[in-house]
C-alpha cells in the first residue's frame, strides 16, 4: 500500500469508473465515487493504492476524523476482483485506524449494493441507521461500524 500522488489520478478515475460500472447500470447513474474530484483528496493524502506489480489493482479512500476513521470508497479493479483484495484494504482500514489512535472505522454504502453489505457485515461491520443520501434523491445509504481492536 502506498499513497496515492497527483501523477496517479487518471489511473485513479479509470480504476473507480471501472470496478463501480455494474453499479452505474444498477442504479441508472453513477455512484458518488465514480463523480468525485479525487484531485484534493490526493492532496490531503486520503487515498491510498493497492497494486500488484505494475499494475493498479485497488485503492481506498480513508478519512481521519477525530474519533473515527471514515472509508469513502473501497474499489478493486474488475480483473482482481475476486482474489480477497477488498478485505485486504478494509484491513488496511483497520491499521491505519489503530495507528491514529481511533476506536472505530466508518462506513457508508447505497443500500442497493446488497453484496457489499454482506461483505462489510461478514467483516464486522454492523448496520447503524438508514438515511436519505442528500447528494441522490431518492437513493438511501446505510451507515456501518466496526470497532478497531487494539494492537497486542
Amino acid at each position: 500500500m502506498r499513497l496515492a500522488l497527483p501523477d496517479h489520478l487518471a489511473a485513479i478515475v479509470a480504476l473507480t469508473t471501472d470496478a463501480y460500472a455494474r453499479y452505474t447500470a444498477l442504479f441508472g447513474a453513477p455512484p458518488i465515487p465514480v463523480t468525485e474530484d479525487y484531485g484534493p483528496r490526493i492532496e490531503r493524502g486520503e487515498v491510498w493504492l493497492l497494486e500488484s506489480g505494475p499494475e493498479l489493482a485497488g485503492l481506498i479512500v480513508l478519512e481521519r476524523h477525530e474519533h473515527h476513521a471514515m472509508i469513502f470508497s473501497v474499489a478493486v479493479a474488475p480483473a482482481f476482483q475476486g482474489r480477497k483484495l477488498g478485505i485486504a484494504l478494509l484491513n488496511f482500514a483497520d491499521e491505519q485506524a489503530r495507528s491514529w489512535g481511533v476506536p472505530e472505522v466508518r462506513l457508508y454504502t447505497n443500500s442497493l449494493m446488497e453484496r457489499n453489505i454482506a461483505l462489510y457485515s461478514a467483516y464486522g461491520y454492523r448496520e447503524t441507521g438508514r438515511r436519505a443520501n442528500p447528494y441522490r434523491p431518492g437513493w438511501t445509504l446505510v451507515d456501518m461500524v466496526k470497532p478497531v481492536k487494539k494492537a497486542a
